[in-house]
């Protein structure tokens, strides 16, 4: 088979195996890890219709983590897509006004992170032992709501492995700070800090930049690993998915072999739609990439003027995940369209440090025609979950709400009209107050499990297993620092 190697978007002399890249999560020059090519795949959209989720998994994945064997992949694969998710479909296409929705929801943690985060332990221990990795793998993450969950369901008991989530106190929701409190597992550490998201990432970061705590780590047999979305073991895995909904597609006589869909994706920190650009490279045949933003639309002004420039105003919506205006895995973008010049691609990214801007040339702009790029506001988000609940009883997250808005300007804008899939990326229950009001502001003054009750029965859908567990759990992690005793609280965790 065909050996994709891996190379850092800021220096490409340096080529390791998939199973290198996923351990070191980030280069140690600041890039990141990028395959030499994007392999095509060798079995038909047909044959590929006929396969559930796992086998398709199997089939993409094996193309891009050529190191790992076929029992070790399909080993991981087994682990990750299994009772954990609702649905033996995993992620089920729903039609919503000739549209459909892939529901990316249905997993341990109802958002579309659990996608990856449920096979990136499995791949990062096998690429432990490949790789004669003798350290325990600690995972430190700091997390605005749902990275933190999704990787807590993720590593908890997964042996070899300890995992630390850090989150700002009363900067989450608290329907997201239950998912994290109640969170079972030996070896899961969740703390709360005084301070917001920014200091806790930030805090997270000169962990991980300490030499002395290295040391320490290192002579206790412990390492420190990452699970944020710029692993390489992050993005693969999202490849998947859209492979399998053209699959699905075809098999239920949706689209013919080789007709062009649409997909949409709401995009904040860039991979989930740069998973679909590299399935469209793969042979799968997505004619128009289209990217949603909110109002931290940083990436709307970049696909229609070729300029990135972060020095605006941070909104803060009732779309969080997408409130980001450094978008990381765009990096991986700029690298490919600077024709793999690694060179030139650091210095759009020591601007974008340095000023908060770069911006690129015709050429490489040209190489984005497969992009679309719009943003919704928070009223036509609002206005979206209504107006789609109300056709046609079938109620979406703010985030797909976002998706759904911006998919409507495409169409009124260019009138074409083929078949199209958004990528639905949580369960509306994972924000129900912003769900609810837009639906009728009647339900304002219910409890958080109120409201879930009241959307459960409007929507006719049976409220998902990890609201129901969190409801009465009993908190297991009760432990709260301030900002500057980030270090102390992990070497008391890990007994430095």
């Amino acid at each position: 088979m065909d050996k994709v190697l891996y190379s850092s978007t800021r220096d490409s002399s340096k080529k390791v195996q998939a199973s290198q890249a996923i351990l070191q999560g980030l280069s140690e020059d600041g890039g990141l890890f990028v395959p030499d090519h994007i392999p095509v795949l060798d079995k038909s959209l047909r044959e590929l219709s006929e396969m559930g989720y796992q086998e398709i998994a199997y089939e993409v994945m094996k193309l891009f983590l050529t190191d790992f064997t076929k029992e070790e992949l399909e080993d991981c694969i087994q682990k990750a897509y299994d009772s954990k998710f609702d649905t033996k479909l995993i992620a089920p296409l729903k039609e919503a006004e000739g549209t459909y929705y892939l529901e990316l929801f249905h997993g341990a943690t109802i958002a579309f992170k659990d996608m990856a985060l449920s096979i990136l332990p499995h791949l990062m221990i096998t690429s432990a032992k490949k790789n004669n990795a003798k350290e325990q793998i600690v995972i430190l993450t700091a997390t605005s709501g749902d990275t933190g969950k999704a990787a807590l369901a993720g590593f908890a008991g997964v042996e070899g492995t300890k995992i630390i989530v850090f989150y700002p106190k009363n900067g989450v929701s608290p329907i997201q700070e239950k998912q994290m409190v109640t969170q079972k597992g030996d070896n899961a550490f969740v703390v709360g800090i005084h301070g917001n998201f920014d200091d806790a990432q930030t805090g997270v970061k000169q962990l991980f930049a300490d030499k002395n705590l290295e040391a320490q780590m290192k002579e206790s047999g412990l390492r420190f690993s990452s699970a944020n979305s710029i692993n390489i073991g992050r993005l693969v895995p999202q490849v998947v998915y859209y492979v399998y909904a053209y699959a699905k597609l075809l098999k239920e006589g949706k689209v013919a072999d080789g007709e062009e869909i649409n997909v949409v994706v709401p995009t904040g920190n860039f991979g989930n739609i740069l998973a679909a650009f590299y399935a469209k490279n793969m042979g799968v045949p997505i004619a128009k990439l289209i990217c949603a933003s909110n109002e931290n639309k940083v990436l709307y002004d970049f696909f229609r003027t070729g300029s990135y420039d972060r020095n605006r105003e941070f909104v803060l919506t009732s779309s969080p995940s997408m409130d980001i205006l450094i978008s990381s895995n765009l990096e991986r973008l700029i690298y490919r369209i600077a024709g793999n010049d690694a060179k030139k691609n650091s210095e759009f990214m020591t601007s974008l440090s340095q000023n908060g801007s770069y911006a690129i040339s015709q050429e490489m702009k040209a190489q984005l025609e497969d992009f679309y790029g719009n943003y919704a506001s928070e009223q036509e988000t609002a206005d979206r979950i209504k107006e789609l609940y109300e056709k046609t009883g079938y109620v979406i997250d703010t985030h797909t709400a976002v998706a759904s808005a911006v998919y409507r300007k495409y169409k009124e804008e260019t009138g074409d009209t083929r078949q199209t899939v958004i990528a639905s990326t949580a369960s509306p229950f994972k924000f129900t107050r912003s769900v609810m009001n837009a639906v009728d502001s009647k339900f304002d003054s219910m409890t958080d499990f109120e409201l879930v009750d009241e959307l459960s029965k409007i929507a006719k859908v049976t409220v998902p297993n990890a609201i129901e567990e969190i409801r009465t759990a009993p908190v297991l992690h009760d432990t709260v620092c301030d900002k500057s005793e980030m270090k102390a609280t992990v070497e008391k965790i890990l007994g430095l």
